[in-house]
């Protein structure tokens, strides 16, 4: 096993209230772990949006095939309710410099499931910034010292964005954001008088229900968001709940977008169960942030971004996976055309949990593909 480094990175100060911790609002630093094997040619950055990563089941299984693995947490490691895109993009660039200034010319995106939009968005950047506000209107400073570009992405298990995993799981039952307990009985996926299996007609009824609910919720918030900042003083953001996030029929009949997986999710619950937990996709959020990471609006779409980049990518199926399904993999596909090259990892499930095999093929796929650029 690699000696794995502590790394403390500094980064762009944030928006106000982003955080609690004052020493974190005026001193910004991101935290990682650097696996660093002798004479390692190529190295990957891996990161999530929100996920802790120093941890990640890749780190040693890269490093100990000769890849340089940078393992590092943005700033809302363990909680996105403040979460801005724009801001996390800045930090995965603190990563992809601190690489460059260590001597490594070849430095390769590692995007795992919600980490797979955050790189194909920061690249897409990188090769050429066109933003320069939030969704909610706010400016953003990107710099292209900020944000030096890759040589290459790897997508595994990669969700293609956040914007659109709302729209496919969201509860299309509730029928009062203010009341989880109101919902509308015809579109319960969860209801045994529907199925499985579901019917085509069904599953339209229930996407255009869920796209009907997310984007409502995007109007409030700008609403919301006007009333706000038109008031003496200026509030600039509110916070908010959003009941009932998980529920897309694919979790309940695995006959829909089919592949290798079980009927339940990813969420080791049954989805009935995480759908109404307490804690779930973008159950606690901000206006600004629903703005920037849940809703239509935002920049983040994964393969949107990969459509506006220039370097190769790979792109790992799991075969097994609960929560990305084949025609996620078509549309990043699709986005990188000639560039992209894909790899069917058979039986691998999203986390890869207890499975040494898969694991092993993941890496052997990743390190020889990057040694190859």
């Amino acid at each position: 096993m690699i000696e794995r480094r502590h790394v403390a990175l500094p980064i762009r100060i944030g928006n106000a209230f982003e955080t609690q911790s004052g020493l974190q609002l005026n001193a910004p630093r991101i935290y990682g772990v650097l696996a660093e094997p002798a004479g390692a040619k190529s190295a990957g950055v891996l990161m999530h949006p929100a996920s802790n990563l120093m941890n990640h089941y890749l780190i040693d299984s890269l490093a100990d095939r000769g890849m340089a693995v940078l393992a590092l947490n943005s700033r809302y490691c363990g909680g996105d309710q403040t979460l801005l895109m724009e801001h996390v993009i800045q930090d995965l660039g603190a990563g992809v410099r601190y690489l460059r200034e260590r001597g490594y010319q070849r430095v390769v995106l590692l995007g795992n499931s919600g980490g797979a939009s955050l790189t194909s968005f920061y690249q897409a950047q990188a090769e050429r910034i066109t933003i320069d506000r939030t969704p909610a209107g706010d400016p953003i400073q990107l710099l292209a010292e900020d944000l030096p570009p890759a040589d290459g992405i790897v997508l595994m298990a990669g969700h293609p964005g956040r914007s659109r995993l709302m729209a496919t799981y969201i509860d299309a039952g509730v029928i009062d954001e203010r009341n989880p307990d109101a919902t509308d009985p015809a579109l319960d996926v969860f209801d045994p008088a529907h199925g499985p299996p579901f019917s085509a007609a069904f599953v339209a009824t229930i996407r255009e229900a869920q796209l009907r609910r997310s984007n409502a919720i995007t109007d409030w918030a700008l609403r919301r968001l006007r009333s706000l900042r038109a008031q003496p003083g200026g509030v600039r953001d509110e916070a908010f709940v959003v009941h009932r996030t998980y529920a897309d029929p694919r979790f309940v009949d695995a006959t829909l977008d089919a592949n290798d997986r079980a009927p339940g999710g990813n969420r080791g619950d049954t989805p009935q169960q995480a759908n109404r937990s307490a804690n779930n996709l973008g159950r606690f959020t901000t206006l600004t942030s629903w703005l920037s990471q849940w809703s239509i609006l935002s920049r983040a779409d994964g393969p949107e971004n990969l459509a506006l980049t220039s370097v190769p990518v790979l792109q790992l199926e799991y075969t097994a996976d609960a929560g990305v399904f084949p025609s996620d993999v078509a549309a990043w596909t699709k986005a990188g055309g000639g560039r992209v090259e894909n790899h069917r990892i058979v039986g691998a499930a999203h986390y890869l949990y207890r499975q040494p095999d898969q694991l092993r093929q993941v890496a052997e796929a990743t390190t020889d593909w990057a040694a190859a650029r």
